[in-house]
């Protein structure tokens, strides 16, 4: 996920936004206790979802994968006053950990963790979202964008993570299954009409699409 040049990105960081102590504290505690903690957004990544959550002031954030939170607690930062964000994750034995972290930000009024299968999940939900996060099983990502884009406002915005899958969607010689996955993701949206799209090389790719129809 290191494309940058580590003093690069160290420059970065320092002409960053500090992290609250509460995401802080959570990743210490994720590399101390949980397994592949290198999925968690962290400190840059953290913060620009935060700026970007805030200059689009959501009022219905949806987040696919959780992990230990970091990335929705950056999310809701930009909520509305009433906003409210659902994040969902199948992974149960995270949830009392995830939970905990969002009491100490306070955000357990804003923030509603389900636990589950997204693809069964997600059509029980009825909210037209202004923001989604897909950050969950990369096999699956044309799935829950083909699930989420209708339930997404004209104009709304859809984030998805790690699409250059540590540079593995480059390499011809990468031909493994979520690889595979997701490259057929990212050429489906760059082919979509129904939105416009920017691929950011942040951290491991961010790929941004807005709603057009």
């Amino acid at each position: 996920m290191d494309f940058l040049p580590e003093n690069i990105e160290c420059y970065a960081l320092q002409h960053t936004d500090n992290e609250a102590d509460y995401l802080q504290e959570l990743q210490r505690q994720t590399h101390l206790k949980v397994l592949m903690p290198r999925m968690l957004s962290g400190h840059l990544q953290g913060r620009f979802l935060a700026m970007f959550s805030k200059l689009l002031r959501p009022q219905h954030i949806l987040e696919i994968g959780t992990y230990t939170g970091y990335s929705a607690l950056c999310l809701a930062e930009g909520l509305t006053e009433n906003g409210k964000l659902i994040t969902i994750d199948i992974n149960e034995e995270l949830e009392e950990f995830t939970k905990s972290f969002f009491e100490k930000a306070q955000m357990q009024d804003k923030i509603t963790m389900l636990t589950g299968n997204a693809l069964d999940i997600i059509p029980t939900l009825s909210q037209m979202w202004d923001l989604v996060f897909i950050d969950a099983d990369k096999i699956n990502y044309q799935k829950y964008y083909e699930l989420v884009l209708p339930q997404v406002r004209t104009g709304g915005w859809i984030i998805a993570d790690n699409v250059l899958w540590s540079g593995k969607v480059v390499d011809e010689q990468a031909q493994d299954k979520d690889t595979k996955a997701i490259r057929e993701f990212n050429d489906f949206v760059q082919n979509d009409t129904r939105v416009s799209n920017f691929l950011l090389p942040l951290r491991d790719g961010l790929l941004i699409m807005r709603k057009l129809l």
